[in-house]
């Protein structure tokens, strides 16, 4: 019995100084009471800390702990559409290979040679049938295996019983395709995909099921723009959050839908926030309109939903159309930001037919993109502020923003 004891006090020693050395690192960067602020009620709660925005150590304790350890997003599967395309990316310094296989699957791999490390990619091509190392000719099929090893036995010797090229292969990543978008876990420890989005696609039942997921095309005319900005990452997504701002940043749509349209989405668990609207309009133009979701319930037609599906992916869910605004964190104080369009079916995507309506509706959404900007940035600046870390909530207007900030610190103290 008391070995018994002895051994439960030894393994709660052990667990909280494995506890503490995990979290020095952070400790050092951020005073985990400021974390702990975040936690508490939205109306006693702080929001992050300036060093999550300013701290260029922060930010490589971020990638693994927010970009590696979680579902995220790296593009989307119209950018590669066919068999043999591939893509380099770059997640904060780790370079990817993004690749259609013979059998149109998305597949994504480290960009590193097994031999000697030489990056495989450097730009977006048209494969053939493998990936070839430009500095010894290695190569390597579309499911990662190494296929060719010219002169490794020496002169036109290609093979050599003494290595065994099985072992050998290209890492793969943990890859899901989910409505297009490419998710990645690059550390392969999140929970399974289908159970991540499973919260958002019981709130969505209402609007599309499975059978017209099927239907969403990407518009290859005018279905992509991005915008390079000069903020921190997560001021996009707590931006994205809250209708909050309308009136100010954006006056005109603020006329079509105010705030008092607006309803706030809190996903739980919290994987998911965001925004709706009870006044959504469909673009019109003459007497052309965008075709419409079949199964989208008759009673929710004004409904639409913006949903920041963390850590970097902002959805936009009409009946008539669907956006993905994906985020590409470039360094500490700058974005990328991606916007690709989707209707419903091919005729809306791509016909001639509702051309100009396309090219007005994705004028329309970047201006309000473009629009966000200045509040992003100005945040950005402002976290500079030797008198300001983290600020305060309003108790109505910014749960679901607040929401994000929980999630960003429940995931930094994991």
């Amino acid at each position: 019995m008391t070995e018994i004891c002895c051994s439960k006090i030894m393994a709660m020693i052990f667990f909280f100084v494995d506890q503490n050395q995990k979290n020095t690192k952070l400790s050092e960067i951020i005073d985990f009471e400021k974390l702990e602020r975040v936690n508490k009620p939205i109306e006693g709660a702080n929001g992050l800390p300036n060093e999550c925005y300013i701290n260029e150590n922060y930010l490589k304790y971020e990638r693994d702990k927010v970009f590696f350890n979680k579902w995220t997003v790296i593009g989307v599967g119209s950018s590669i559409p066919k068999a043999g395309d591939a893509k380099p990316y770059n997640l904060l310094g780790i370079p990817l290979i993004i690749l259609r296989d013979k059998n149109l699957n998305i597949r994504v791999f480290h960009n590193v040679c097994s031999h000697r490390g030489y990056k495989l990619l450097d730009k977006p091509c048209k494969l053939k049938n493998v990936i070839r190392c430009p500095y010894h000719s290695w190569s390597y099929d579309f499911e990662g295996n190494l296929v060719a090893t010219p002169h490794i036995g020496g002169l036109n010797v290609h093979n050599s019983e003494k290595f065994k090229k099985n072992k050998s292969k290209l890492k793969s990543i943990k890859t899901k395709i989910w409505m297009d978008i490419i998710f990645v876990n690059i550390n392969s420890n999140e929970i399974e995909f289908d159970e991540y989005i499973k919260p958002l696609e019981q709130r969505w039942s209402k609007f599309i099921n499975k059978s017209d997921q099927k239907l969403i095309t990407h518009s290859e005319d005018y279905g992509y723009f991005n915008l390079e900005v000069k903020s921190n990452w997560k001021f996009a997504i707590e931006n994205y959050c809250e209708s909050y701002h309308l009136p100010t940043i954006h006056p005109e749509l603020n006329k079509v839908s105010n705030i008092n349209d607006h309803y706030h989405i809190q996903g739980l668990p919290n994987r998911f926030a965001g925004q709706g609207s009870k006044k959504y309009n469909q673009p019109i133009k003459g007497n052309k309109k965008f075709k419409t979701f079949p199964n989208w319930n008759k009673d929710w037609c004004k409904n639409s939903e913006y949903v920041a599906l963390f850590p970097n992916v902002m959805i936009g869910l009409h009946i008539d159309h669907f956006y993905v605004f994906w985020l590409e964190p470039l360094a500490m104080n700058k974005t990328k930001e991606h916007m690709q369009m989707y209707y419903v079916g091919n005729d809306s995507a791509n016909g001639d037919e509702l051309k100009e309506l396309r090219k007005e509706n994705i004028r329309f959404w970047k201006e309000v993109m473009l629009e966000d900007i200045k509040a992003v940035e100005g945040m950005q600046e402002g976290r500079n502020s030797i008198v300001y870390d983290g600020g305060n909530f309003s108790p109505v207007m910014d749960r679901p923003t607040h929401q994000f900030h929980k999630w960003v610190s429940s995931s930094l103290m994991e």
